[in-house]
């Protein structure tokens, strides 16, 4: 049997690995691969998730409630808010407007896996800096990565996988030096659990009014609980958002995810208080990892950071063998969300092990 004739792609995205999901677990298993939050949905996102529109009508197309909430919340107007499928799908739709051939997008590596794709799908080229020692990002370098071509910058923090923040004071000197003309994305999808107080906070310092250049990324999907829900949001310049509406797939906020987080909104005390359950949990893992003598990051985000290197498959393997689905990058390092309260001595167990 002959293979059939296929329609041509693209060789860079023919070439280009797709997204990996962190592991399933299985029913006796932690899954600590996707920095899910733990915790079940309140009682009243629950119910506020029985009243959504009909599923044979379509949803509203630019989540106006939800916006308008965050608009109120955040003290902007409400064309300075967009919200999509995910902050991910917002990093998209922000780098297909404003990049092309010949462009270039900079981003911190290792950070998100996401990350190289973006450039790739819009036929753009990325620019990868490497992490200061503290699995830190050297925005320094990224400054100096900048070029004529340059039309995105992203920063994330706290980095995912390997945990540390951005300071304000470091972003405010990074962004003083980049070009007005260029984007730069903060993507803070962690925000809520950082405590570091001398961390960059994109929407608490308002850095978008300041500089129009800088689009702040959040996410329901962590801290809020609501990872199978897809939905995240955006706030900068309208004009900028605009590049993101136009590049977005319609409808794509279902009616139950904007009812979601909408309620999560209102439960906010609540859900802070069970942040405060995993910070503590992540203090407590870093602070035991680095007594058995691992070399952690200073993580501020709900992961953990194991540099296991050219081990790292070795590891991950052992870690699985335990029920503890974790997620490896290989030949770098293991990243564990910080989940469950029994999976804590779980981990250190394991970790301890691999010493």
């Amino acid at each position: 049997m002959t293979d059939p004739i296929l329609p041509r792609i693209r060789p860079e995205i023919a070439a280009l690995p797709p997204y990996r999901q962190g592991k399933q677990a299985g029913p006796d298993a932690f899954k600590l691969s996707s920095n899910e939050n733990p915790f079940e949905p309140l009682p009243s996102v629950a119910e506020a998730l029985q009243h959504i529109t009909p599923v044979n009508r379509y949803p509203d197309a630019s989540a106006t409630a939800l916006r308008e909430r965050l608009a109120q919340k955040h003290g902007v107007d409400l064309d300075a808010v967009h919200v999509a499928a995910g902050s991910v799908s917002i990093l998209h739709q922000l780098v297909l407007g404003t990049s092309s051939v010949g462009d270039e997008v900079v981003y911190a590596w290792r950070s998100f896996e996401a990350y190289p794709s973006l450039p790739l799908v819009a036929g753009a080229t990325g620019v990868q800096v490497p992490l200061a020692p503290g699995a830190r990002h050297d925005l320094d370098a990224m400054a100096d990565a900048v070029t004529k071509r340059t039309r995105v910058v992203i920063v994330c923090t706290p980095n995912n996988p390997t945990g540390p923040i951005v300071t304000a004071a470091e972003f405010a000197e990074f962004v003083a030096r980049v070009p007005q003309d260029v984007l730069i994305i903060l993507d803070e999808a962690y925000a809520e659990f950082v405590t570091a107080p001398d961390a960059v906070d994109g929407l608490g310092e308002r850095v978008f009014e300041r500089h129009p250049n800088v689009v702040v990324l959040r996410t329901f999907s962590k801290a809020y609980g609501l990872a199978g829900l897809r939905i995240g949001y955006a706030i900068g310049h309208p004009r900028v958002l605009d590049a993101a509406r136009t590049t977005g797939i319609p409808l794509s906020v279902t009616s139950a995810a904007e009812r979601a987080a909408i309620a999560s909104l209102d439960a906010e005390r609540e859900l802070r208080e069970r942040v405060s359950i995993i910070v503590e949990r992540r203090t407590r893992l870093l602070g035991s990892l680095r007594a058995q003598g691992w070399a952690v990051p200073d993580s501020q985000a709900n992961f953990v950071w194991l540099p296991t290197g050219e081990r790292t498959d070795e590891a991950a393997a052992a870690f699985e063998h335990d029920d503890l689905m974790v997620r490896p990058f290989a030949g770098d390092g293991i990243r564990i969300s910080v989940g469950e309260e029994e999976s804590i001595d779980r981990v250190l167990a394991v970790a301890k092990s691999l010493l």
